[in-house]
């Protein structure tokens, strides 16, 4: 059972985890740097809807998809008699 002690050894993330230094990812090295020299902008959590996007348009879309469900139950429950 040498083996299986070594490779738990190897793979003990009790003791990976109680590292007093974790190195940072690649991408976060990446986006550190790149942020370095040309930050972000800041992003809205929810962007104001374009011109052509309105909050009807979205009722609109719901209210078809529903009527669609109805009539197909309805052409079902038809078809079964």
């Amino acid at each position: 059972m040498p083996e299986q002690d070594e490779f738990e050894r190897e793979f003990d993330l009790r003791w990976a985890d109680s590292a007093e230094h974790k190195e940072p990812s690649a991408r976060a090295r990446m986006l550190a740097a790149r942020w370095k020299e040309n930050p972000p902008e800041p992003v809205p959590f929810r962007p104001e809807p374009g011109p052509g996007r309105s909050r009807r348009s979205s009722w609109w879309k719901t209210a078809l998809v529903l009527a669609c469900v109805a009539a197909g139950v309805v052409a079902l429950v038809w078809a079964a008699y």
